[in-house]
């Protein structure tokens, strides 16, 4: 892609010149949401040493690929505006299979670490139940592919090839999901969901999928993921 080869030229000019060691951690929100709902994060990433970039993406336009492309390019092209040495992302819901999809077809060699937050990685048997209810088609083409059937976007997508950790939620305030949703679940993603083949870490907290990214403890858990390649040990 374009981009990716922009940002890695950029890194390979600057040569030595990268003198603070700089990391850099793109931020992509979930489905019908906006990067405000990611900007507690941004806040305590930045103050831990990092450059966050929060990047809003039209998450009810288009499909999969073409967020994507559009939400990670510019992504990476404001870390490469800037002299970092790596780059890791910080995904909520939607965000962390625009992160699948697209390491699957542009591999990136600044890639950091990745932290996903209520993913659904196996889909989530709420679109299966849904997808058909008047209004649906409000959410847009990316939603229509988050089930679990053969039509899904996960059934396209093979193991992670690259260190994440993930974090599922437990509190389910949601009526549907205790009729559509089998096992603990966050309210969208249930917690055997939100695994993936290849994944590093895998914890549970007790946060609620919507509001999960605000939460005080999770956000320490993911910036220590980040420094470290674990969470914060139990």
């Amino acid at each position: 892609m374009r981009v990716t080869f922009i940002f890695l030229l950029f890194l390979s000019l600057c040569g030595n010149s990268l003198a603070s060691n700089k990391q850099c951690v793109v931020l992509l929100h979930g489905l019908a949401r906006v990067s405000n709902s990611m900007a507690e994060l941004e806040r305590k990433l930045d103050r831990s040493g990092f450059l966050a970039v929060n990047i809003t993406y039209p998450s009810r336009r288009d499909e999969i690929e073409l967020l994507a492309e559009e939400a990670i390019g510019r992504g990476l092209s404001a870390c490469g505006e800037q002299e970092v040495s790596k780059v890791h992302f910080v995904t909520h819901s939607l965000g962390g299979i625009l992160v699948r999809q697209y390491l699957e077809r542009e591999p990136l060699p600044q890639l950091g670490r990745v932290v996903m937050l209520g993913p659904p990685n196996q889909g989530t048997a709420l679109v299966d139940r849904l997808r058909h209810v008047p209004g649906w088609t409000l959410l847009g083409p990316a939603a229509d592919v988050l089930g679990t059937g053969p039509d899904s976007i996960i059934s396209k997508l093979g193991p992670v090839q690259f260190e994440l950790g993930v974090i599922a939620g437990d509190v389910n305030v949601n009526p549907l999901a205790g009729l559509f949703l089998q096992g603990e679940n966050d309210s969208v993603v249930t917690v055997e969901s939100t695994r993936v083949a290849g994944m590093d870490e895998h914890l549970v907290l007790p946060v609620i999928h919507t509001i999960m990214m605000r939460n005080n403890l999770l956000i320490d858990h993911t910036i220590h993921y980040l420094k470290t390649g674990n969470f914060i040990p139990q």
